[in-house]
């Protein structure tokens, strides 16, 4: 019979099972059990991420919430529940699998902190941050002695001061960077400070953790928090003068453009684990030591990049939300009972609001900063997150915290870092703001003004055909220069590094950049090679954003750019079948929200391979050029596209233009009805102006005559649509289509999935019309139709200067 002494320590479990068919519970063995609470909780922890995904709030959320619904507070109130899937002997090697996790996470935080900016921080930052900690900190101590009063009355009160004081002063770098990528405000001066005072925030958040630690030892001695502090400042100086110098040797052997060496992964992460375990043997808690080392690690060269790479998948993908699970079975909110409680509650909760929002509001207005960027700055410094779970988590194993002061903790870092991102939504959208410009089309009054281009891609595959495709637009040199923009298109996902990348975006406010250091982006070497040999003036850049909202970041790059055309690449890729492959739905809706609110012409870009696999050079371009002519404003864009390529000595032009029997239209009585970027609102689409038509025509007769070899033009006379058919089948072979994406003709196809390239486009971009001519659609810009702008046009607006960009 078992002893009181064996049921309250139970014996420890096996590691692995002899299966079912062996009469044996895999739940009763380490290894099963803790396979299947990786997998309730991963997936358990991701659907609520999916749930809060539409209030754009940061997944740490939905881990903190899954936490505790999984808990004593929830679900966990079934100890039937409990005793199946987390049993209190399963505990200690779930925590400890959590904890191996966030040292390895705190390690890529520390990553994230470059202390050469944070040793740049401006005053304005510099004051924030300190503000920040100081007035939090203050009325920490305030709340302390409220809760050592009330319901902490056992606990030691100076460790107890220090730890209530750093939870209410902390502020996530890691979770208010998400926030602020998540509302594109990361590089904006806004960001910019919170960013800044945050990571100031961070360090010194740490070094009073560590001092928190060190004060609530369980021995009475005086002097053993003094031992704790100096080992502590000790081994920080032999990281600084030790360790640093080896890592730099190992970042120093791996070149970019060549793998890292497997054993320097190796020995970094190795050396994350011992400094662990060194502050964790000095009392310091072995976190501080992954941390450090991050922090001390090389941020220059490739190295950190693949270190990052290699670890923050599993890291922040499994082992993570399994520590959020660990708190949230120690929090029980059912202990928050009674009306001093919950006044006890709101009390918390108010001063780690007023404390972080006042603070920052009235030293940023002292600081000179708007009244709302202020306001702004104050809701993004009160974000919490894991690292104050961190802090709760430490003060209750170490018994500062009971389980009641535990609970009222941890809803109200869920509470501050839940309001963050609707409250500035509501008080703070940067209204972007920018000059006027003239030329939005191709087509123009003055021709030989310059032409600038933002040509979008999103990977290698479209490089060739879009380097063809500016060589063949670059015209001649009696006219200005050809600009291109060349934007690589990168989703922002969940990783670290994605944060990392994107706070390395230094362009006036916007997620690019356009000069990258140490060749981190191989892709855009190509157009930088390119743009020397030739007399285009190409300049790359980088667009990171969530794809739902990446049209955001095109369209404004445009403006700012003073673009006159976006070419985007079209949501599929031709297969070697010939088949067209989407790349999925995200880039197809991408597309049409371009369309719906470009601020100059859009052009769609189904690449078959245009020139080959390959650029080709200017000497041995031959290309034959198409263009369509049915009449209205985008076929008028494209024919004038056309007449810019045809200037080129490699590019013959043909020019067809369709006309319709007397009497008759080429809708052939059809409903001419064109696709918006709201899929309820149908835009009927009207006959155009003739005489615009016949303008342009006759533009194009007078050039004929003096470029007979390079322009050749007929008119084709059509009465059904299987005419214009048969004619559009003639071209097949071409190797380069322009057509207008809307004009006033009836749709060749009556059922299609991408109904956004018109009734031309459709047919011309099916795979059983050809499989070798690549074929732009184009849309020509409409102030009309510019009724909700992502830039608002102001003659007052100055543009920000732009080194970058050519002079006209």
């Amino acid at each position: 019979m078992a002893t009181p002494l064996n049921a309250s320590c139970p014996a420890p479990m096996k590691a692995v099972s002899n299966g079912a068919f062996q009469h044996e519970n895999p739940l009763d063995y380490a290894l099963p059990l803790l396979i299947l609470q990786i997998c309730l909780v991963v997936a358990f922890t991701r659907f609520l991420a999916f749930l809060l995904k539409p209030l754009k709030q940061p997944r740490v959320i939905a881990e903190i919430i899954g936490g505790i619904l999984l808990g004593p507070s929830a679900i966990g109130r079934s100890e039937k529940f409990l005793d199946t899937f987390f049993p209190k002997k399963s505990l200690t090697v779930l925590d400890t699998l959590a904890n191996v996790g966030l040292l390895f996470f705190l390690f890529l935080v520390g990553l994230e902190l470059d202390m050469r900016s944070i040793k740049r921080t401006g005053y304005k930052a510099l004051c924030i941050a300190i503000s920040g900690i100081t007035v939090p900190f203050v009325l920490g101590i305030g709340t302390s002695v409220v809760l050592r009063a009330t319901i902490s009355q056992s606990v030691e009160p100076i460790s107890f001061l220090v730890f209530m004081g750093v939870a209410l002063s902390i502020t996530a770098f890691p979770v208010l960077a998400r926030i602020l990528a998540e509302l594109k405000l990361l590089t904006t001066d806004v960001g910019r400070i919170a960013m800044s005072a945050a990571a100031v925030n961070d360090i010194a958040a740490w070094i009073l953790l560590a001092l928190a630690i060190a004060l609530s030892g369980t021995d009475t001695s005086p002097f053993i928090p003094l031992w704790v502090l100096l080992s502590g400042t000790a081994f920080i100086l032999f990281a600084i003068f030790a360790i640093r110098p080896l890592l730099e040797v190992m970042a120093r052997r791996s070149p970019e453009g060549e793998p890292v060496k497997e054993i320097y992964i190796c020995i970094t992460l190795t050396l994350v684990l011992a400094c662990s375990f060194v502050t964790d043997t000095i009392g310091i808690h072995a976190l501080f030591g992954a941390f450090v080392v991050g922090i001390i690690m090389p941020k220059d060269g490739p190295f950190a990049g693949v270190l990052t790479e290699k670890i923050e998948d599993l890291v922040s993908g499994i082992f993570l939300p399994l520590y959020f699970v660990s708190s949230g079975l120690k929090t029980n909110v059912a202990t928050i009972s009674g009306g001093v409680s919950w006044a006890l509650l709101v009390l918390v909760i108010f001063n780690a609001c007023f404390g972080k929002i006042i603070g920052t509001f009235v030293v940023s207005l002292v600081c000179k900063v708007p009244f709302r960027e202020a306001l702004a700055l104050g809701f993004l410094m009160n974000t919490k997150g894991l690292v104050e779970l961190i802090v709760l988590n430490i003060g209750k194993d170490r018994k500062v915290l009971n389980d009641q002061t535990f609970a009222i903790c941890v809803l109200m870092a869920l509470f501050t870092t839940f309001i963050t991102t609707p409250i500035v939504m509501a008080v703070y959208k940067p209204a972007r703001r920018g000059a006027p410009y003239k030329h939005k089309t191709i087509q123009r009054k003055d021709p030989d003004s310059e032409l600038r281009v933002l040509a979008c891609f999103h990977s290698t595959r479209n490089i060739p055909t879009l380097i063809n495709l500016i060589e063949s637009s670059r015209g001649t040199r009696k006219r200005a220069r050809l600009c291109i923009y060349a934007m690589h298109l990168m989703e922002l996902s969940e990783r670290s590094s994605a944060i990392t990348m994107v706070h390395k975006a230094r362009n006036n406010g916007l997620p690019f950049w356009n000069k990258k250091r140490d060749g981190e982006d191989q892709i855009v070497i190509a157009f930088q090679a390119y743009g020397k040999l030739s007399s285009v003036n190409v300049r790359p850049m980088t667009a990171i954003s969530h794809l739902s909202n990446i049209h955001e970041d095109i369209c404004t790059s445009a403006h700012q750019k003073r673009a006159a055309m976006i070419i985007l690449p079209f949501h599929k890729h031709q297969r070697v079948d010939g088949s067209m492959e989407s790349f999925g739905n995200a880039f197809h809706q991408a597309n049409e929200l371009v369309l719906g609110h470009a601020p100059c012409s859009v052009g769609i870009l189904v690449d078959r391979g245009l020139g080959g696999t390959s650029q080709v050079q200017a000497s041995d371009l031959s290309f034959k050029v198409v263009v369509p002519f049915f009449g209205g404003g985008d076929d008028r864009e494209a024919l004038s596209y056309g007449l810019r390529m045809a200037e080129h000595p490699g590019i013959l032009l043909t020019v067809i233009k369709f006309v319709a029997p007397p009497g008759k239209t080429l809708a052939f009585g059809a409903k001419l009805v064109g696709v918006s970027s709201n899929k309820d609102y149908k835009v009927v689409i009207e006959q155009d102006n003739k005489e615009k038509d016949d303008e342009l025509w006759s533009e194009l007769l007078s050039t004929c005559t003096n470029h007979e070899d390079s322009i050749k033009y007929e008119e084709r006379l059509v009465d059904s649509k299987g005419d214009i058919e048969t004619a559009l089948k003639e071209i097949s072979n071409s190797n380069l289509i322009l057509v207008g994406r809307m004009p006033a003709v009836s749709p060749l196809v009556t059922k299609s999935d991408c109904p956004e390239l018109g009734p031309i486009g459709t047919y011309l971009a099916s795979s059983h019309f050809s499989t070798t001519a690549s074929l732009v659609v184009i849309q020509q810009y409409n102030p009309s139709t510019d009724i909700h702008p992502l830039v608002m046009e102001e003659s007052d607006c100055q543009d920000q200067p732009e080194p970058d960009t050519p002079r006209a």
